[in-house]
């Protein structure tokens, strides 16, 4: 992609949202502080060999006592967006039942925190790390997921529905139920076609009621979901592999959007997994409480993905050729980088029809950052930021709806199955000590956003 030696926020209007995100599970740390229950990760985390180098999340980035220099160091980058999600087992540390009231507080002085500063919340309801007293009831596969996150939603809306407008009500679910409930790679580590489709429907409906719900307690909610995404191409244009792609393109892009617009689950000829899935769920029944009228989607785009046919690979057959074997570029955990990919992603999703607006919830790149008398030097970050910025740019110019850019993520953290080696944040954080230091990113954002 041709993007030009200059350009700023300015060019993408004064009301676009350029903001940061952070994740609970992935920053707060404080595990069992103040009444806290445990999550899937926390105990995922102590089954051997499950994280990379042993790593486990209770402390991550101490956000939970750092959070108020953490917000001072958004707000000097200039950032006017703060995302972060609720976790569930701090509020209601057994999932359902007994409110934590200090777990409460914490978010009431994060809310009030971010007020303060001028940063405008936008709260993710879900984002992975489901109570652990939850998962021994089944987790996302149990018949009574619903009741259970309609208390969890119930209980936030009511709490911070007088402060916070903007909500999210899923992040990335094809990102956790695949990897928690099929491939076992993620918490709860579970595996099987039978759980990821019982996870896969139960994430459904919660999605779509998830956001009657914050409609119902919320007066002026903004209302979205994310989806994770990521353009399939295959290997070679022989139909093998051109059938293989639109298999994976189904369930890495379809599978949830499309109930959200009412379209129900998709389908694709020759791809017998999705009518197992139709069949399983008895989906037809559930078309209408699978769809909500989103104000926004948010997109997550991370790599894009080529797939070429493999029989070896159950229902699939498929699999990836990574972008190393092809030579094209990609970042330190091996994922490609082509903006040109994500800007026809973004048109993607808006030509669906029934889109209202498009954000960018998360965009950002782990590379191999050095550090060299206390400055961080990121240039392969700051590239990857011009080149998909310049994407975004170009499907605004061309009509599409896209309104925001929430930079992934504020602050190295616990990188899920990856544990602490990858590092996306636009400040560097010294697990040992938890200082942190601002990457040249974020001050190539800083001056990106004043215009400089």
């Amino acid at each position: 992609m041709q993007h030009p030696q200059h350009f700023s926020a300015n060019s993408f209007g004064k009301d676009f949202l350029w903001g940061v995100a952070i994740a609970a599970a992935q920053n707060e740390g404080a595990h069992t502080a103040d009444g806290r229950g445990l999550s899937i990760w926390d105990t995922f985390s102590r089954r051997p060999g499950k994280i990379k180098g042993g790593a486990k999340p209770y402390e991550a980035c101490d956000f939970y006592h750092r959070y108020k220099d953490d917000l001072m160091l958004v707000k000097a980058l200039g950032f006017k967006v703060f995302r972060f999600s609720i976790s569930w087992s701090r509020i209601l540390p057994e999932g359902i039942g007994r409110v934590n009231k200090e777990g409460i507080a914490f978010y009431h002085r994060l809310i009030d925190e971010c007020l303060l500063l001028g940063l405008v919340p936008y709260v993710t309801l879900y984002h992975w790390d489901l109570p652990q007293e939850l998962q021994r009831n089944g987790g996302w596969t149990s018949h009574q997921m619903l009741k259970w996150f309609t208390r969890f939603v119930t209980v936030c809306c009511e709490e911070y529905g007088g402060k916070v407008k903007n909500w999210i009500i899923l992040n990335e679910p094809m990102g956790f139920t695949s990897l928690g409930y099929m491939l076992g790679v993620h918490a709860p580590g579970k595996t099987g076609i039978s759980n990821f489709f019982s996870a896969v429907h139960n994430a459904a409906l919660c999605q779509a009621e998830g956001g009657r719900l914050v409609r119902a307690l919320v007066p002026g909610a903004n209302i979205g979901t994310t989806f994770s995404c990521s353009e399939v191409m295959p290997y070679t244009q022989r139909e093998e592999d051109i059938l293989a792609a639109k298999r994976a393109d189904a369930l890495l892009n379809r599978l949830f959007i499309e109930p959200a617009l009412g379209r129900g689950y998709p389908q694709v000829d020759h791809f017998p997994l999705l009518d197992k899935l139709h069949l399983h769920n008895k989906a037809w029944k559930y078309t209408e409480r699978m769809r909500f009228n989103f104000d926004f989607i948010g997109i997550q785009n991370y790599f894009s993905l080529t797939v070429r046919y493999n029989a070896l690979i159950p229902y699939l057959h498929a699999s990836e050729v990574k972008a190393a074997t092809r030579k094209v570029p990609h970042t330190a955990m091996g994922w490609e980088i082509n903006a040109d990919s994500f800007y026809r992603m973004i048109k993607r999703f808006w030509l669906y029809g029934g889109v209202k607006e498009i954000i960018v919830t998360e965009g950002g790149a782990a590379f191999k950052d050095t550090m060299v008398n206390g400055v961080v030097d990121d240039a392969d970050r700051i590239d990857y930021f011009k080149q998909y910025l310049q994407a975004v740019l170009r499907a605004k110019k061309e009509g599409v709806n896209v309104n925001g850019y929430f930079a992934w993520t504020l602050t190295d953290n616990f990188e899920w199955s990856e544990g602490y080696h990858p590092r996306f944040g636009l400040i560097h954080v010294d697990f040992a000590t938890q200082l942190r230091t601002i990457k040249n990113s974020g001050y190539w954002f800083r001056d990106f956003m004043r215009g400089s």
